[in-house]
C-alpha cells in the first residue's frame, strides 16, 4: 500500500508517518516544500531512512499532479496547510490560497489520473467558530460560523471534499479534529509555547515570567498520537463525503493547562503576565465536541490522558532546549 502524507514534516504529519510505518506492507511518501522547512526536518529525522520525501509546492497544479502520478497512492492524508490561527489574521490571502488551492490540486490530479485513492482531509473544530451555549457539545450538524481566516479556509476544504465526492466520486473522508497537542508541537501554539517558556525559565535562559494571551477560552484537547490513529481509522471505516468530529468530549480552560504545566515545573513562583500581542481580534470561547458519530463508525476511543500529553510536551522541550 502506498501512503502519501502531505506536510509530513509537520507536527501531525511526523506522528502519522510513524503510525503508518507500524502497518504491514506499507510504503510511506511525504511532500515537503523547501521554502517552509526550517527545523521541521528534525521531526522526522528518526524515520528518514524509512520514508520517501518528495519536493512539491502543492499550490502548483502541475507539481502536485507529478507527485501523485509518481506515487499512485492508495491513501492520501492531506495535512499540509497554514494551520496557525493568529498568522491567518496577518496573512489571510496566503492562508486561503495555501489551504484551498493545495487541496483542489490534489483532487484534480486524482480525478484526471483516474486513481482510486482514499483521500483524508484534516478539517478543524475552528470551522464551528461562534458556538452558542445551547449548541454544546458540538455535533457535525452544527452551523459553521468560523471566526478566523483559518477557520474559513477549513470550511472551504471541508465543503470542497464533499463536492468532489458527490460530483466526481472521489473517496474523500473529512475529519474535524478538536485541539490536539503533544511532543514536536510548534512553539507558536499555546500549549507548546507555555511549555517552552517554562523550560527556558528552568534553565535560566529567561526571567521567571511567562507571557500569555486569553486564558479563559475552553478547549477540547486530545493527544496527537490518538488523533493520527483516528485518521487511519477514518480512511478504513468512515463514509465518504461526510464530516466526523474527533474529540475527547471534555474541556480544559487555557488557564487550567497553564496551571498544570506550572505545577510540573522545577521553578516555583513564576509570574504570569498577559501580552496584548497574544490576543486575537476574535476568539472562539468554547470548543467542546460530540464524537459519538465517529466512535460508532470506527470503535475509536482516546487512550492517552491529557495530563500525560502535557508532561510529554514539557519533557520534549527539556530535551530540545
Amino acid at each position: 500500500m502506498n501512503i502519501l502524507i502531505t506536510g509530513i514534516t509537520g507536527f501531525v504529519g511526523s506522528h502519522l508517518a510513524e503510525y503508518c510505518l507500524t502497518k504491514p506492507d506499507v510504503k510511506v511518501f511525504g511532500t515537503v516544500f523547501s521554502h517552509h522547512l526550517g527545523d521541521e526536518l528534525k521531526r522526522i529525522d528518526h524515520i528518514k531512512d524509512k520514508i520517501t520525501l518528495l519536493e512539491c509546492n502543492l499550490q502548483n497544479r502541475v507539481a502536485a499532479q507529478r507527485v501523485i502520478e509518481k506515487v499512485k497512492p492508495d491513501k492520501i492524508f492531506h495535512l499540509a496547510a497554514q494551520s496557525f490561527v493568529p498568522l491567518s489574521w496577518a496573512s489571510p490571502e496566503d492562508t486561503l490560497m495555501n489551504n484551498i488551492l493545495s487541496e483542489l490540486n490534489i483532487f484534480e490530479a486524482v480525478k484526471d489520473l483516474g486513481l482510486n485513492s482514499i483521500i483524508h482531509i484534516a478539517g478543524s473544530s475552528e470551522e464551528y467558530g461562534l458556538v452558542y451555549e445551547n449548541e454544546v457539545p458540538i455535533k457535525e450538524t452544527n452551523q459553521l460560523r468560523p471566526l478566523s481566516p483559518y477557520g474559513v479556509s477549513k470550511v472551504a476544504q471541508d465543503t470542497l471534499a464533499c463536492q468532489y465526492y458527490y460530483s466526481h466520486g472521489l473517496k474523500t473522508v473529512v475529519t474535524r479534529a478538536f485541539n490536539h497537542e503533544g511532543p514536536r508541537r510548534g512553539e507558536q501554539f499555546v500549549t507548546s509555547n507555555f511549555a517552552k517558556q517554562i523550560v527556558e525559565i528552568e534553565k535560566g535562559k529567561k526571567e521567571p515570567v511567562i507571557y500569555v494571551g486569553n486564558l479563559e477560552a475552553k478547549r477540547d484537547y486530545l493527544d496527537v498520537r490518538d488523533v493520527v490513529r483516528a485518521y487511519w481509522l477514518a480512511t478504513e471505516k468512515c463514509n465518504y463525503g461526510e464530516p466526523y468530529n474527533i474529540c475527547a468530549g471534555k474541556t480544559w480552560t487555557i488557564q487550567s493547562v497553564l496551571d498544570f504545566l506550572l505545577q510540573q515545573s522545577t521553578v516555583k513562583n513564576i509570574e504570569v503576565k498577559q501580552d496584548p500581542d497574544r490576543m486575537r481580534p476574535s476568539d472562539v470561547q468554547v470548543l467542546l465536541g460530540d464524537c459519538s458519530k465517529f466512535k460508532t463508525a470506527t470503535g475509536w476511543e482516546p487512550k492517552i490522558n491529557f495530563e500525560k500529553t502535557l508532561e510529554d510536551t514539557l519533557n520534549y522541550w527539556r530535551e530540545l532546549t
